[in-house]
């Protein structure tokens, strides 16, 4: 069997998003001839934390933890945050702060932790897995980003002992959507795009999490560049347990910072309620996730917060059965300079439970077009009212005549196996 080495930040116990591409890829990988070595910090700062998707790590499979020093404490301090309180990586901001000092914590982070603030584990690591892989077999290495700190390790990997490299982006760098919220000095923007080069003309291969950033990423130098999108593991429910939620509920799983936050659904929703009779006593409006305190305000300005029930995180399996049990599943892209590539987690697991999807986002975007070839919901563009409101309506009237279902198709090549079969082949590529 061969062996892969993936260095990757994210790891049960931590939860969330970023935690799901590579335990998912790890679970299937052993079946299909390769064995996967986990490096990873045994005391990362988790965005979350969820114990249940430690049930999805693989038997017996290696799993090294070492220490690493972030400045956290330190932003803390800064930023008035309480020593429980989760840092996001995102810029949400659950509620208001001291803008001048938000400003000084956001100067400082964009222009002293390049690229991001797990830079002190690059050098150790580096040094550790050196003397690791020359003691002990490996055919290739992963690195998986953000943060793009575990593609610098690789990259030193691969300058040293010139082993095959594939460089996961799950997200991108330097056109990330909230790259430009960064208080960037022209030195620090020039540092982030001379690395970001480094490890896109370095990498035997680099994998994007979709068609429009894996086109990017070659525009950008990339030499050898696939897409592998982000997938889902077959849920099912037995039949007598799935019983939908009586009112006419719209569920968002995940977070929604300030970009994602689409005042124009909140119009429409409100528009409905004064327009026709009787959406209001049947509306539900479930928010589980971390969320700005923009979409708070929004959700104040429009009338609606008494119909909206908010849960911050919780476990994985939990929100799929929310998922499975909703109405109206609500997707939202974030308005930025790279919404057409943005194809988020959720959306595939959306797919899994087939309950119908309504998105707001680029029209001609990836997810716009995975939306059309399986059938498997609605998508508006940020500014069209008109169209918001005519594809909830027409959801709703289904759910009114009781018949609101999806017949979505050509979903399974979206199954993690069948994506970490792709992989696999890609892998098989790259050590040939």
């Amino acid at each position: 069997m061969k062996k892969v080495l993936i260095i990757t930040y994210y790891w049960p116990p931590s939860g969330g998003s970023q935690v799901l591409r590579w335990l998912k890829f790890s679970k299937y990988l052993p079946g299909l001839g390769w064995e996967p070595i986990i490096y990873t910090p045994e005391n990362a700062e988790p965005q979350e934390t969820d114990t249940s998707l430690i049930k999805d790590i693989p038997d017996k499979i290696t799993v090294i933890k070492r220490p690493i020093w972030e400045p956290y404490k330190f932003y803390r301090i800064l930023v008035k945050k309480k020593k429980d309180e989760k840092i996001s990586t995102a810029f949400i901001s659950e509620k208001k702060s001291n803008i001048i000092i938000d400003k000084i914590a956001n100067f400082i982070r964009s222009n002293f932790f390049i690229p991001d603030a797990r830079k002190f584990w690059i050098k150790p690591s580096f040094r550790f897995l050196r003397k690791y892989i020359e003691n002990n077999s490996v055919d290739l290495i992963v690195s998986t980003g953000p943060p793009h700190s575990m593609h610098m390790i690789a990259f030193l990997l691969k300058k040293n002992l010139n082993i095959p490299w594939v460089a996961d982006f799950r997200d991108p760098w330097t056109n990330i959507d909230y790259y430009k919220e960064l208080l960037l000095t022209y030195w620090a923007d020039r540092k982030h795009h001379r690395l970001e080069k480094k490890v896109l003309v370095t990498a035997d291969l680099i994998i994007a999490a979709g068609p429009t950033w894996t086109e990017e990423l070659r525009k950008a130098g990339a030499k050898n560049a696939k897409s592998i999108t982000n997938g889902f593991d077959d849920f099912k429910l037995a039949a007598n347990n799935i019983k939908y939620d009586k009112k006419f509920s719209i569920t968002h799983v995940g977070s929604i910072p300030k970009s994602r936050n689409a005042e124009i659904l909140w119009k429409a929703l409100s528009d409905l309620i004064k327009t026709h009779k009787g959406f209001g006593d049947n509306l539900q409006i479930n928010l589980i996730g971390k969320v700005d305190y923009a979409v708070v305000d929004s959700l104040n300005k429009y009338n609606l917060i008494n119909f909206t029930t908010q849960h911050k995180y919780i476990p994985h399996l939990k929100a799929l059965e929310r998922m499975a049990t909703s109405q109206v599943l609500l997707l939202l892209i974030n308005n930025t300079q790279n919404a057409r590539g943005i194809t988020s987690n959720k959306f595939f697991e959306y797919l899994s439970v087939r309950r119908p999807i309504l998105a707001i986002g680029p029209t001609d975007g990836d997810t716009a077009e995975i939306l059309a070839s399986t059938k498997a919901g609605k998508i508006s563009e940020f500014d069209d009212l008109e169209n918001i409101k005519k594809n909830i309506l027409s959801y709703y009237r289904l759910y009114l005549m009781n018949k609101l279902e999806i017949n979505s198709e050509n979903i399974d090549k979206f199954s993690r196996f069948n994506l970490t079969k792709e992989l696999v082949k890609a892998f098989q590529e790259v050590i040939n």
